[in-house]
């Protein structure tokens, strides 16, 4: 579990953790956004309990994703998010926004082949 890059948290598979940080290690460290990328992924980061039906999310954590009642899972692929109701609504109302979407997705280059 680590900090997500928007008010979330991200619980990942040990594979895409590696994945994730293979990539972060090869980074150019004298880079300050590198440096500010590696201290968010890692500085943040704990490992969970394998097979625990309960998810402890530490105060430091919580904190920073402003949890302090319910939650919400948001599944991701090889990762699901953390979020707090109120973070949430602020992140559909932005998906939602069909207007701004259509050129705010265009340099993706997304296709199904």
């Amino acid at each position: 579990m680590t900090q997500g890059f928007d008010r979330n948290l991200q619980v990942l598979t040990a594979g895409a953790f590696q994945q994730l940080y293979r990539q972060a290690a090869a980074l150019n460290v004298a880079d300050p956004l590198a440096r500010l990328m590696l201290r968010l992924f890692l500085g943040s980061a704990i490992e969970l309990p394998g097979g625990k039906s309960t998810l402890v999310i530490p105060d430091s954590l919580r904190a920073y994703a402003g949890l302090d009642g319910n939650i919400l899972l948001i599944g991701q692929g090889d990762y699901f998010e953390i979020w707090s109701p109120d973070e949430w609504r602020e992140q559909e109302r932005q998906v939602q926004d069909a207007a701004t979407n259509a050129s705010r997705f265009a340099a993706l280059e997304l296709g199904t082949r």
